[in-house]
C-alpha cells in the first residue's frame, strides 16, 4: 500500500476574492478518493472502476443532478477484451530465406486493437509517415505496390499540414481506411524518438495488458487488418538493413518534419499469434443539470472526462498499481467540483448541462465513441463539448492550452473566460504529439459537435517540468497521490471552466465551426 499523501506537497496561495468559487481543496479531495489504492487503477470493467463510478453517482446526487443515462445514471456498454498470449506467439524477420527470430518486448510487440491473424508472412514496405491528406495533395502511398504487404511507418507529421488535420488522418480509423484501400494487410509503427511520451521500457512492460473493442459491427474500424506491431526505434536497424538508409538519418528527418523516402524493404515479417478473447461489461455515467429556458433547456452542453485508467500492470520500482491521479482522476474530480459549486451558488443556466464520465478512454476512446454514437439524449440537441483530460495543475498557472482553439468559436468563448482570470490562451504548442485526437473530445468532433479540451500550459522553462512528468509518471504507478500539485492553479483553472460552461449554456448563439476548419464537414 502507498503512504498517505503528504500535505507538505500541496502549495496553497489562493487570495480570497469575491470572484473566487474554488480553493483547489475540494477538487483534490475528489482526486484522493478516485485515485486511492482501493480503486485499483480503475480498469474498465473492473470492481475498482465500479466503486469509483458509485462514488461519482453519489456526488452527483448530492449536487442535485438528475440521472441521464440509459439505466439511471449509467449507460451500460459491452466490450470484447483481447489479450496476446505471448508464450504461444512469435515473430521473425525473413531475409534471403533465413528467419531471424525477434524478441518480443525488446525488438517489438504486438498490438491487439485489431483481430490479429493466427499466422502471417508478408513483405515489408516503408511508407514514410504513412499519411494521405487529400486536402493538401499529400500522399505517402502514391506509386507504391502495397497489395498484400505490411506497411512500416514512423510516427510523425510532415511540414505544411496543420496539426488538427494531420491528427485526424493519423487516427486508426482514417489511416486504416486508406491503407486497406491500397491493399495493405498489416502495419508496423516505429515511434518517433523525438516525441515519445513514454520510454520504450514502460511501453513494452505492459504490452500484454488487454485491449478492448466495442461489440458491434458498426464500431469495427480495423476490419481486414491482420497485423499491428510497434517497433523499438533503437532496434530499427533490423528493418532497414541492406536498404542504404540509416534509422538515425530517418529520425533526424522526422524531427525536422522533412519529407521521408519510401521504398520496399528486402525483408518479410513472419508472425504467429494467439489471442485470449473475453466479454467485458462496463458503463459511462451521465447526469443532467436542467436548464431554465423553456426552449433552450432542450439543448445540451456536454462536460466530459474519462474516469477509467489502466488498472494493475507490470511493476515499476515494485509498484503494480497504476492510480491515475492526473490521468484522469483530475478531470473527473473537476466535473464533480464544478457540479457541487453550481448547486452551492444556485446557478441554473438557460441550456442544460450534461456531465458525462466516460469509461474505456485508455482502450482507444471507446466510452465516448459509444456515447456519441448512441447518446442518451437527442443527438441533435448536443451543441458543444468541453473535455478535461490530464490537465496537469502541477506548476504555476501561466497560460491555458486549448486543443481545438481555432477550429470553432468555442475558442473565442474560452478566451473570454480565461480573461476573467487574467490567463492568456494558446493553441497546442506541440501538434506533433497528436493530442487533438488522443482524448474524448475527438469523438464529439467526429459527430459534428464543436469541442475544445483545456490544459494547463507549460511555457518556457516549465516545459522541462512537463517532459519530466511525462517521462516519469505518465501511465506509470507514480501518477499517484504522492506527487506535488498546485492548488492555486487548480482553483483558477476551475474558475475558467465554470465560466466557460455558463457562458456557452447562456449564450443565445450556438457554437459554430470556423469557416476554414476542416472539421466543419462533420456538422449536420
Amino acid at each position: 500500500m502507498k503512504k498517505p499523501v503528504l500535505l507538505a506537497f500541496l502549495f496553497v496561495t489562493i487570495a480570497a476574492t469575491a470572484q473566487q468559487h474554488f480553493d483547489g481543496k475540494t477538487w483534490w479531495h475528489h482526486v484522493e478518493v478516485l485515485a486511492n489504492d482501493n480503486m485499483e487503477g480503475r480498469e474498465t470493467g473492473s470492481p475498482g472502476l465500479q466503486r469509483a463510478e458509485a462514488y461519482v453517482v453519489e456526488q452527483l446526487k448530492q449536487a442535485g443532478l438528475t440521472p441521464a443515462g440509459a439505466s439511471g445514471f449509467y449507460q451500460p456498454i459491452k466490450f470484447q477484451s483481447r489479450e496476446i498470449v505471448e508464450k504461444d506467439s512469435s515473430a521473425a524477420l525473413v531475409r534471403d530465406g533465413q528467419a531471424e527470430p525477434l524478441v518480443l518486448g525488446e525488438d517489438c510487440f504486438f498490438g491487439t486493437r485489431s483481430d490479429l491473424a493466427p499466422k502471417l508472412e508478408a513483405p515489408l514496405v516503408f511508407i514514410g509517415y504513412g499519411m494521405k491528406v487529400p486536402e493538401k495533395n499529400y500522399d505517402d502511398l502514391a506509386g507504391l505496390d502495397l497489395k498484400g504487404k505490411v506497411a512500416v511507418m514512423i510516427s510523425g507529421l510532415p511540414a505544411g499540414i496543420p496539426g488538427p488535420l494531420a491528427s485526424h488522418y493519423q487516427t486508426a480509423a482514417e489511416r486504416w481506411k486508406q491503407l486497406r484501400a491500397a491493399g495493405v494487410i498489416g502495419t508496423i509503427t516505429i515511434p518517433n524518438p523525438a516525441s515519445m511520451d513514454i520510454p520504450w521500457s514502460r511501453m513494452s512492460a505492459n504490452r500484454t495488458h488487454p485491449s478492448m473493442e466495442l461489440v458491434g459491427a458498426e464500431f469495427n474500424e480495423t476490419q481486414g487488418q491482420q497485423l499491428g506491431m510497434t517497433w523499438n526505434p533503437e532496434r530499427a536497424d533490423k528493418l532497414f538493413a541492406g536498404t542504404g538508409h540509416k534509422p538515425a538519418d530517418l529520425f533526424a528527418l522526422v524531427k525536422e518534419h522533412k519529407p521521408l523516402p519510401r521504398f520496399a524493404l528486402p525483408v518479410s515479417i513472419r508472425t504467429t499469434t494467439k489471442l485470449d478473447k473475453k466479454p467485458v461489461e462496463s458503463a459511462n455515467v451521465v447526469a443532467k443539470l436542467e436548464g431554465t429556458d423553456p426552449q433552450l433547456k432542450n439543448e445540451y452542453v456536454v462536460f466530459s472526462a474519462h474516469i477509467d485508467h489502466v488498472g494493475i500492470g507490470e511493476p515499476i520500482n515494485g509498484d503494480r498499481l497504476y492510480n491515475g491521479a492526473m490521468d484522469n482522476a483530475s478531470g473527473s474530480a473537476a466535473l464533480l467540483d464544478v457540479a457541487a459549486e453550481l448547486k452551492k451558488e444556485g446557478a441554473r443556466p438557460k441550456r442544460s448541462l450534461l456531465f458525462v464520465f466516460v469509461c474505456a478512454e485508455e482502450k482507444g476512446l471507446l466510452g465516448s465513441k459509444y456515447f456519441t454514437a448512441h447518446p442518451t439524449v437527442d443527438p441533435k440537441s448536443i451543441i458543444a463539448n468541453l473535455n478535461l483530460d490530464m490537465w496537469l495543475p502541477i506548476v504555476p498557472f501561466k497560460v491555458l492550452t486549448v486543443l481545438g482553439l481555432d477550429e470553432s468559436d468555442m475558442g473565442d468563448a474560452v478566451r473570454r473566460a480565461a480573461a476573467s482570470q487574467n490567463i492568456p490562451v494558446e493553441a497546442d504548442p506541440e501538434p506533433q504529439r497528436n493530442r487533438f485526437i488522443r482524448s474524448d473530445q475527438y469523438n464529439f468532433i467526429r459527430h459534428g459537435i464543436p469541442a475544445v479540451a483545456l490544459k494547463v500550459g507549460f511555457p518556457g522553462e516549465l516545459n522541462e517540468v512537463q517532459q519530466k512528468w511525462l517521462h516519469d509518471r505518465y501511465h506509470a504507478p507514480s501518477d499517484d497521490l504522492q506527487q506535488p500539485v498546485n492548488l492555486d492553479t487548480a482553483a483558477k483553472f476551475e474558475e475558467i471552466v465554470r465560466q466557460l460552461l455558463l457562458d456557452v449554456a447562456n449564450d443565445a448563439h450556438h457554437p459554430q465551426w470556423k469557416s476554414d476548419s476542416f472539421f466543419r464537414r462533420y456538422a449536420t
